[in-house]
């Protein structure tokens, strides 16, 4: 018999609320919220990313990403370029992303709040069990990505 409270979908929810909300909470005081967090995060790894690649890595879906970078170039903590005519055919239409010398400094403003936080999330975890949590969440995730849009059968 199903349970909610053991139900995957159901925990994952639920622990992904609780961290947003909380975290959002965190991060309000610094003008931040969880998807600009996000997007400064990702380009802290990987900056000049294409606007696709950022919405799937920040899981925040295209038109959301929009208006997040819309108010994020606002505040002038990134920018977005255009590829300079070259070499070779170049899609005009293709924007990249680049954090801001603004936004890399309150990305490394944060990132100390954000460390923290998942001390707190993964707090009486050891080291080995926290890495296996987050192992088996990447292939949980990874599960689902694959079979994307197809019907889901066990």
């Amino acid at each position: 018999m199903l349970r909610l409270a053991e139900y995957l979908p159901y925990l994952v929810n639920r622990v992904g609320a609780h961290l947003v909300a909380r975290y959002n909470r965190e991060l309000r005081p610094h003008g931040v919220n969880i998807q600009v967090w996000r997007v400064l995060a990702v380009l802290r790894e990987e900056d000049g990313m294409r606007v696709s690649r950022l919405s799937e890595v920040t899981s925040i879906d295209p038109s959301t990403l929009s208006r997040v970078l819309d108010a994020m170039q606002q505040k002038r903590l990134i920018t977005r370029r255009r590829p300079t005519p070259g070499y070779g055919a170049v899609d005009s239409r293709m924007v990249t992303v680049h954090a801001s010398v603004r936004g890399q400094a309150l990305t490394y403003r944060v990132l100390p709040f954000a460390e923290n936080y998942e001390r707190v999330a993964l707090q009486g975890f050891t080291r080995d069990e926290a890495a296996t949590l987050k192992a088996l969440l990447a292939r949980v995730y990874d599960n689902l990505a694959a079979g994307e849009g197809a019907p889901l059968r066990g």
